[in-house]
């Protein structure tokens, strides 16, 4: 245990427990030190006030000349408890009675003094934070934190970032307890909800399952449209978000891939739904998506409706599915659980009506409510550069109400909305709680997942975006901080692997952030993969001569070139490779990385021959008068001597004969003579193997 930690778990500050632990005869040691193990428990009994009687020294050498155990136990067992010098001098010579009351006293303590630590009020800080920042928040003065972190080892000045170690260790050294968040966490709350001003609003439905088990296809069932046949591979590749109008209620579906790389987009699926619709094929069964997007749904702690798809295939078995999620820990409702099962199918339309009525009584037993009134707040679920519109982002309103005009702000960009469309591309004036929107007239592509807020005015859009655009590069320049020597000494060796630098374009930010994770997963160890850019939109030219300049491949994936690049690629030689499906974007890189491993070298044995006879030629040396036991023998092939078991020499055969002809080879059965280069140590008995190495293409 360090001294900080042990500072912070008894209430005190490191500079008091330093001086106590070096009262106790250890010195030498820094906020960031460990305490020696002997030391904790007398510290945690005492609160950390250091007994001068209680050494650590004495505490280990006053028993030793103690020969009998029991003897050394009245010994120790009063130094053990933190008490004053009147009453070690009364605990000498306890009673054995009193004895296990004595030593259950040090036990007792500190549960007294162990709830320190929790009870720390929590600071609320960003990453990268300055010294400047923690004053701030804490009401003390630059000088004085400053002061503290150069107690604690760290020189540095008042405006430079910090490390979240460093913030965390601040933090506990000035009495509070640090949690780290992000930019949009750290700014001013949200009013409180009017309870009184709540209304119903729409459910918000995720479909979510395995790739190819029929989601998109069961969503075009029930919203009569057909999203599937726009599906590059058949698989959905986006978050789409569409509302439904049933019985005179409105429902919103978001539809997300399945495919295994779209893991982050399943997770912020999950994470704004208020039910989880399962899909699982009748014919097909759980699989390992089908588990994922279930662990997502369990985390974000929302109802699931498991929907068995495909039942009108002939060797659909819905029974087995549900066994199968029963393992999981879903248990239909008809067998005594809380999990609702709707066999339909989205192909014959059957069962659809009932999947619908049991969303909505789902729905109305969560009692949904939304506050229309008040400034918008909302999730960004996908943005995207269109070349006509700017950048758009999908936006799925969760509190208040947007109108054409408002200004929103969300991560680092900002937007005064200039139009807003549904999913069928229809203008909206407004857009209340559970309403998703595509939104016009964001400063930047917004990245997907990102909050949304609306703010007053444009010029408060700005200045929070300013303000978050710092505390950015503050984090940033926290993360680059100058390499240890260490961290030097392993990227020399680094160096010496090949890389394959990218360029990732894409249509919209969910698939960028989707590839490069499947493209991290990729082994690193003997080929770096480096996305040198990653970016929404169409392949620039700028995109072509940062390729040419860095020696990298450009990765399209739904995107195309405009004329300029397509030129000057052509012209140059850069690698444009454009894919319609993730997976074969995955798949060719995979192969172009294993393309650039270094080959497997394999040795096959060509021929085992036997020493029978030694003969001193002149000008050749020694040639060994062999019989071939097995294989074949071959002039220039590579050879090892072996001795009784034990490799005598390796290397190459200079010459082979047979009587008085050169030859290139002789086969088994045969005698010929073999010269062996640089090597004149053959004796009778000695085995030559002959054997070749082939270098063979290896694979990831």
């Amino acid at each position: 245990m360090r001294v900080h930690e042990l500072a912070k778990e008894l209430g005190v500050a490191s500079k008091e427990l330093l001086a106590s632990l070096k009262e106790m005869g250890i010195d030498g040691l820094t906020a960031s030190s460990s305490v020696p193990d002997q030391a904790v428990p007398r510290l945690r009994a005492s609160g950390g006030k250091a007994v001068p009687e209680a050494k650590i020294k004495e505490a280990v050498e006053e028993p030793l000349p103690k020969p009998r155990p029991s003897r050394r136990k009245e010994v120790l067992e009063p130094e053990t408890p933190p008490a004053a010098k009147a009453k070690t001098a009364v605990m000498a010579e306890p009673e054995p009675s009193a004895a296990p009351a004595e030593v259950a006293s040090p036990v007792a303590a500190p549960t007294a003094v162990e709830p320190a630590g929790p009870d720390l009020p929590a600071l609320k800080l960003v990453h990268g934070s300055t010294p400047q920042d923690v004053a701030d928040k804490t009401g003390r003065s630059v000088a004085e934190v400053v002061k503290t972190l150069i107690a604690l080892g760290e020189m540095v000045t008042a405006s430079q970032s910090l490390s979240d170690d460093a913030l965390r260790l601040l933090s506990a050294e000035l009495g509070f307890e640090a949690e780290i968040v992000e930019i949009e966490d750290d700014e001013e709350p949200e009013e409180e909800i009017d309870e009184s001003q709540l209304e119903p609003r729409a459910p918000v439905v995720t479909i979510m399952g395995h790739v190819d088990h029929g989601k998109t296809l069961l969503l075009d069932a029930i919203r009569q449209t057909d999203v599937v046949s726009q599906e590059f591979g058949g698989i959905t590749q986006h978050i789409g978000a569409y509302q439904v109008h049933t019985n005179g209620r409105e429902v919103t579906f978001i539809d997300t891939p399945g495919h295994e790389a779209f893991t982050a987009m399943r997770a912020r699926g999950a994470q704004v739904t208020d039910i989880v619709v399962l899909v699982v094929a009748a014919d097909d069964g759980v699989k390992p998506q089908t588990i994922e997007a279930l662990d997502h749904a369990k985390a974000a702690g929302v109802p699931i409706i498991v929907a068995v798809n495909k039942i009108d295939k002939p060797e659909a078995d819905p029974t087995r599915v549900r066994q199968q999620m029963v393992e999981l820990g879903i248990v239909p409702s008809e067998w005594g659980g809380q999990n609702e099962f709707v066999d339909v199918s989205a192909k014959a339309r059957t069962n659809l009506d009932n999947l619908l009525e049991t969303i909505l009584l789902v729905a109305d037993l969560e009692e949904l409510k939304g506050d229309p009134v008040g400034r918008a707040r909302g999730v960004v679920l996908e943005a995207h550069l269109d070349k006509g519109r700017g950048p758009v982002a999908s936006v799925l309103v969760q509190r208040g109400t947007l109108d054409v005009g408002d200004t929103l702000v969300s991560g680092t960009s900002w937007a005064k909305i200039r139009a807003m469309l549904d999913e069928n591309g229809q203008q909206v004036k407004q857009a209340g709680p559970s309403k998703p929107v595509q939104i016009l007239g964001w400063s930047a592509t917004p990245n997907a997942g990102d909050d949304i807020r609306e703010v007053a005015d444009e010029r408060e859009a700005r200045h929070m975006v300013q303000e978050r655009e710092a505390k950015v590069r503050a984090a940033e320049m926290v993360t680059g901080r100058p390499p240890t020597l260490q961290e030097l000494m392993a990227q020399a060796q680094r160096d010496e692997v090949p890389e394959l630098n990218l360029i990732v374009k894409a249509d919209v930010q969910g698939s960028i952030g989707a590839l490069v994770d499947a493209l991290a997963k990729l082994p690193q160890d003997e080929v770096r993969v480096n996305v040198i850019r990653s970016a929404a939109g169409a392949i620039t030219e700028s995109d072509i001569n940062l390729a040419l300049t860095s020696r990298a491949i450009v990765v399209g994936f739904n995107v195309r070139p405009d004329v300029q690049a397509r030129d000057l690629a052509e012209k140059e030689g850069v690698d444009v490779r454009l894919y319609r499906v993730i997976y074969d974007a995955i798949d060719d890189i995979r192969n172009a990385v294993g393309g650039m491993l270094k080959p497997e070298q394999r040795e096959t044995q060509l021929g085992r021959a036997e020493v029978r006879a030694l003969f001193r030629v002149p000008k050749v040396g020694l040639v060994a008068g062999s019989y071939v036991l097995q294989g074949t023998i071959t002039r220039n092939a590579r050879a090892r001597v072996i001795r009784d078991g034990v490799v005598a020499y390796d290397g190459r055969i200079g010459s082979l004969r047979r009587f008085k002809d050169d030859v290139r080879e002789v086969s088994e059965g045969f005698e010929c003579g073999i010269g062996i280069e640089n090597f004149n140590d053959v004796k009778e008995g000695d085995i030559i193997e002959a054997y070749e190495v082939r270098e063979v293409a290896r694979e990831l």
